[in-house]
């Protein structure tokens, strides 16, 4: 089970660009790929050496990568805004919130980071085909779309980063190295 514990990749310039398993990070350094940064409590032992699994492995050749531009998506919107209904602040599960324009699609809303947030049935419902300020209803906090860097620390923090998630939830080393 230890090489499925999750690492941080980082490119040359010490962003993160990746999580990948165990298994793959020391792939990329036994190749000479990467080199490791930091390294977790872990390791996979043979008969005759113990190898430390890496926390945190950064890529010895910088590789450009294309700014990513995250999609807009109800698993996303519900990662950004913590399970949390953005108008009564109460905290629900999954199946029990859904998606609400802040502005209307009848008044030309659309589906944007900066227009959909997370919300329960009752206060959509009582919301209805208005703006938050005509409803009485304010927002939690002003929707705004997430990077790579948020993105990773809220699927860590919740235990979503990947189907291994379960065996690894982060790192406390990968703090040095995620800004929001």
């Amino acid at each position: 089970m230890c090489l499925q514990r999750l690492t941080l990749v980082l490119n040359a310039s010490y962003e993160p660009i990746n999580i990948v398993s165990a298994r793959r990070a020391i792939t990329l350094v036994l190749r000479g790929a990467a080199c490791v940064e930091e390294v977790s409590v872990y390791a996979v032992r043979t008969s005759r050496i113990a190898v430390p699994i890496p926390s945190v492995v950064r890529l010895r050749v910088y590789r450009r990568m294309p700014r990513q531009c995250r999609a807009v998506s109800r698993k996303n919107i519900m990662l950004r805004d913590r399970h949390t209904c953005q108008y009564c602040h109460v905290v629900f599960p999954r199946k029990a919130l859904t998606l609400d324009h802040v502005i209307p699609r009848s008044r030309g809303g659309g589906n944007t980071w900066e227009n959909l947030v997370a919300c329960c049935y009752p206060c959509n419902n009582r919301k209805a085909d208005r703006t938050p300020a005509e409803a009485g209803m304010p927002l939690a906090r002003k929707p705004a779309p997430i990077g790579i860097h948020a993105k990773h620390r809220l699927a860590i923090a919740q235990g979503t980063a990947c189907a291994c998630s379960s065996a690894a939830a982060g790192d406390p080393a990968w703090n040095q190295y995620l800004f929001c």
